[in-house]
């Protein structure tokens, strides 16, 4: 496989995909004709900062080369840790081909506007003479079981709250809501204290309340959720950024909380219930949603939004509807990937069915031994060998927990084993550093809301 002049070589591919250039590989082919010093540092909240040193070509022949390595180096960090500032040494060619990409017009619009508002700072891309250190501010949280303690977790089509006292659940609630179909806030904050509310009655007191939901939250505030996607900008500025700090204090007043990214969540519960650190979590579902729990067991606060990573540097990659960029994981590893291969197996679905309703189609026939869908999740497998490699060399992750429906059934364990071959065939220098496996039963006891009740720790 080739692409800008960099060849490389694989042992397995994607039976349905056979284009496929995991991008890791690409990197690694790159970087071995590459001299030429330059870094990059990606700016984020108080002052945190993500710094890479790498090295590019430097000749007019491989510029082009040197610009995309480069660009979806911004892409991955901006992804993997947030950011709105792009410090550039090295190469001033470099950073003015970022500038023209991350800007209003340019091909990268979507994750520097995305970016400016997540972080209410312009986003720019600057040249230095030398980038900053890299500079991290993990917290501590979770594992905190001791008192009379509320846990929260906001989905997309219910949400479930539990009480928990001292480690154990007493109380636990799920009820349907339709928050992404809701322009009115006030529906979202009423739902938020009437699950609050209905785990307090099971308590004496509540001492802490800790939040799990799908979105980005910088300082508790929620910064993007796709739970408010149809609440107006005014309104969202006015009563969402500050939705579960007002639905906490109005109803508890003046107690410890914690509103954290249900991904870092999910990561926590199975840091809980391994008994150990260094968790990586991905739920394969309507998206790819990730947390990640590093080596001393704290939260990150990074975004770990590697639905929108690059994965595959293939130029006919297929494109992500909402950000418009190709090769990113979201259309790999979740139904979007489930159902962007089953045509090719040969599988029909029905056009007019939902994603979720081709998902199961798709199971129903795997469930039965259908060979055209085991060549689906064959292929999610090939994807996701390669994927753990990179994903290991950007977090080193001990741990991998696979989770959501894609992960479930028949399908589930053919991915999770394809993947275990391709990471022994093709990484072996990996086998006992990296360990891909799905929850069990002691992580389904922990639970969502059980872990969220965990975060908040008791002064």
């Amino acid at each position: 496989m080739n692409r800008f002049g960099i060849n490389v070589e694989l042992k397995n591919t994607p039976v349905l995909d056979p284009d496929f250039i995991p991008l890791m590989r690409f990197n690694r082919a790159f970087l071995a004709g590459a001299k030429k010093p330059v870094g990059i540092a990606v700016e984020r909240a108080g002052g945190q900062m993500a710094s890479c040193r790498t090295f590019i070509h430097g000749t007019p022949e491989m510029a082009e080369a040197d610009h995309y390595y480069i660009e979806r180096i911004v892409k991955t960090i901006l992804w993997m840790k947030g950011g709105f500032k792009v410090y550039v040494s090295g190469d001033e060619g470099v950073c003015k081909y970022l500038q023209s990409v991350y800007c209003a017009g340019g091909r990268q619009e979507f994750d520097w506007d995305y970016m400016a508002s997540v972080f209410e700072h312009p986003f720019e891309v600057v040249l230095v003479d030398e980038i900053p250190e890299a500079k991290d501010a993990p917290k501590s949280m979770g594992g905190h079981l001791k008192g009379c303690r509320i846990g929260f977790d906001a989905g997309g089509s219910d949400r479930k709250v539990s009480a928990v006292i001292d480690g154990e659940t007493v109380y636990s609630e799920e009820v349907v809501w339709f928050p992404k179909i809701n322009a009115d806030p006030d529906y979202h904050y009423d739902g938020i204290v009437s699950a609050l509310k209905s785990a307090a009655e099971h308590m004496p007191r509540v001492d802490a309340v800790g939040v799990s939901s799908a979105g980005v939250f910088i300082d508790n505030r929620t910064m993007n959720a796709s739970l408010f996607l149809k609440v107006p900008k005014d309104l969202y500025d006015k009563k969402v950024k500050d939705i579960y700090i007002r639905a906490i204090t109005d109803t508890f007043g003046d107690v410890p909380y914690s509103v954290i990214n249900d991904g870092d969540v999910s990561a926590l519960a199975g840091a809980m219930s391994l008994n150990d650190n260094s968790v990586l979590g991905i739920a394969m579902g309507t998206s790819e949603a990730v947390g990640y729990v590093d080596e001393e067991g704290r939260i990150t606060g990074w975004l770990n939004e590697l639905a929108f990573v690059p994965v595959d540097a293939q130029p006919e990659a297929m494109r992500d509807e909402w950000s418009g960029d190709i090769g990113c994981g979201v259309k790999y590893f979740s139904q979007d990937g489930v159902i962007k291969l089953a045509p090719r197996a040969g599988i029909e679905l029905d056009e007019g069915a939902s994603p979720a309703e081709k998902l199961k189609a798709v199971q129903a026939l795997m469930a039965g031994d259908d060979p055209r869908a085991a060549k689906v999740y064959e292929s999610i497998g090939v994807y996701l060998g390669h994927t753990l490699a990179y994903y290991y060399e950007l977090y080193g992750c001990r741990h991998v927990l696979l989770l959501g429906r894609v992960m479930s059934g028949k399908g589930g364990d053919l991915i999770l084993d394809t993947a275990k071959r391709v990471l022994a065939d093709e990484y072996p220098e990996l086998t006992g550093k990296i360990v891909p496996e799905l929850p069990d039963e002691k992580f389904r006891r922990v639970g969502q809301s059980m872990a969220a009740a965990s975060l908040p720790e008791i002064k």
